[in-house]
Parts: structure tokens; sequence; C-alpha cells
């Protein structure tokens, strides 16, 4: 008896801990990898002339007036992962839940932005432009960073460099495809470059 409660112990420990992992990792929901280095374009229609490319095992924008990459899918809700590089004069951001994919802005979608430079700081990196403010504003420039996104219902939770920027609930926009940006910087000046290396996405 006493090798047999061992045995049973031991099971019950196995699939306690596994039952942990799985819910730690989301299990029952695959993550996609939009982007991973220099692949990824594919998975992303153009708008606007930005001059999107791959580089150095990024994709990267730094010359246009102004343009998206938008995904071809469209997602409700989910929980996205960003790693990106950013100018200190960089103007981008990722639009999500976006309404139109052929038009794109922060009326018909939530934008995320990185923008360190905006005149209006409070709704600049870290922040969803017209939705949730950030104070202080958190700065992106001149490194690599985090975004990681929570799309759940209603609720939008931002993390940048694993702290929270956003916990909010929004209701207007349902689903939609998301979009990376390139535009121009503060005062119309050229903005500066942004580069995104890793984009995963699941559903929740």
């Amino acid at each position: 008896m006493p090798r047999l409660s061992a045995i049973t112990a031991l099971l019950v420990l196995v699939v306690s801990t596994l039952t942990g992992c799985a819910q730690m990792t989301g299990a029952g929901s695959e993550w996609t990898t939009l982007i991973d280095g220099n692949a990824g374009l594919d998975n992303f229609n153009r708008l606007g002339d930005a001059n999107w490319r791959a580089q150095d095992g990024a994709i990267v924008a730094d010359q246009g007036k102004g343009g998206f990459l938008v995904t071809k899918n469209s997602y409700k809700d989910f929980r996205l992962k960003a790693e990106f590089w950013a100018d200190p004069t960089t103007n981008s951001g990722i639009f999500i839940r976006a309404a139109d994919p052929l038009k794109v802005g922060a009326d018909n979608s939530y934008e995320v932005n990185i923008f360190d430079q905006r005149p209006d700081i409070s709704y600049g990196t870290g922040a969803i432009v017209g939705v949730a403010a950030v104070s202080p504003m958190p700065r992106a420039g001149g490194r690599w960073n985090t975004f990681e996104i929570i799309a759940r219902g209603s609720q939008l939770v931002v993390f940048f460099n694993g702290v929270q920027t956003v916990d909010v609930r929004d209701a207007r926009f349902a689903q939609g495809p998301f979009a990376l940006q390139f535009a121009n910087g503060a005062n119309n000046a050229p903005g500066g470059s942004i580069k995104w290396r890793k984009l995963p996405i699941r559903a929740l």
C-alpha cells in the first residue's frame, strides 16, 4: 500500500504540473508568427508608400510619406507580442481591429502608439490614441523594445517592455486586421526608421 500511495501521489503531482504549464502557455490556442526576422512580408498587404523591406534580420521602413503593413487576416480576441526598434524620431504604432483595411487610422481602429516626440505626450509611446493616455510616457527611441497587446471583448491591455501602460474598456471596434505603421515625425518632419523583428499572435 505505501508503494501504491507513493505512485498515486507522483501521478497527481505530474498531472498538476502539466495542467499548470498548459494554463501558463495558453494550451489549446497556438501562436502564429507573422514576422520572424527577415520573413513575413507575405502575411501583409501594403498600404501607402512606405519602403517596407527585409533587412538585417528585421522588416524595416525608413522612407516615404507614410504607410502600413496590414494583416491579411482579421482578428477579434487575441494576444499579440512584438519586438521592435525605433529611431528617436519614429512615428509608428500598431493599429488593431481596423474597421477599414484600405483606410487605417486612429478614428477607425485602436492605435497603440510609438511616438516619443508626439506634441501631446499623453498619447505618445505606450498609449492608445484618443482612448487611453499614459503618464509618464515611456520612451522607445534608439533601442529594441517589446509590446504585448491583449484584446478580449471590450478590454484592451498594453504592456511596454513588461510594464503595463494601458488597461481600458472600449467597445467601438470589435474585430479587424491590425496594421504596422510608418509615418512622418513631429511637425511633419521625416520620420525615423521602424524595425519589426518578432510578431507572434494567438487567438483567445
